[in-house]
């Protein structure tokens, strides 16, 4: 018998199975995922529409003029920071979004983990809203982004751009 079944044979070695907890595959239903996302959306609407409001980009908007596409840019920055100072804490605690926290739900790796959190607010929320940003071709990204959660492992794009999925909280 050579070392290696002698291992793997030790009735007194220690179990080598990984342990991963139920919720942790328990994918987060479609309703609930949509629930966060509106929940989110309308706090992200409290805070950013006065604003877009006080500085005129309505008036513009009603007298039927094209914003540039730096206007465009610039206030995708501005709410992307508002989402990240709102939102960051929970993203970076628990990875979750305030939406996902009044759920019950929860970003998470494809291992379980809790992700990291540049790699999570970069990938995940950053380059989809970059992408969504670019004229012609954010529409339609934006469509399949969300059209992609109808598949088997309930995932949209940003979640394979980001290496994540999101479950049900213990």
């Amino acid at each position: 018998m050579d070392e290696q079944d002698k291992q793997t044979n030790n009735p007194y070695a220690t179990p080598e199975a990984s342990l991963v907890t139920e919720s942790a595959t328990v994918l987060a239903d479609r309703g609930t995922r949509l629930g966060a996302a509106i929940i989110d959306g309308l706090i992200m609407m409290a805070l950013v529409l006065p604003v877009m409001y006080v500085s005129g980009y309505f008036a513009l908007a009603m007298a039927g003029e094209q914003p540039s596409l730096a206007t465009q840019l610039g206030w995708s920055l501005l709410g992307f920071t508002a989402f990240v100072l709102v939102q960051g804490k929970f993203l970076a605690q628990s990875g979750q979004t305030i939406g996902k926290k009044l759920l019950k739900i929860r970003i998470v790796t494809l291992e379980g983990d809790k992700p990291e959190f540049k790699k999570l607010v970069g990938l995940r929320y950053l380059v989809p809203q970059l992408i969504a940003a670019i004229p012609l071709v954010g529409p339609v990204f934006g469509l399949a982004n969300v059209l992609a959660i109808f598949g088997a492992e309930r995932r949209c794009i940003h979640d394979y751009i980001a290496g994540t999925r999101v479950v049900v909280c213990d």
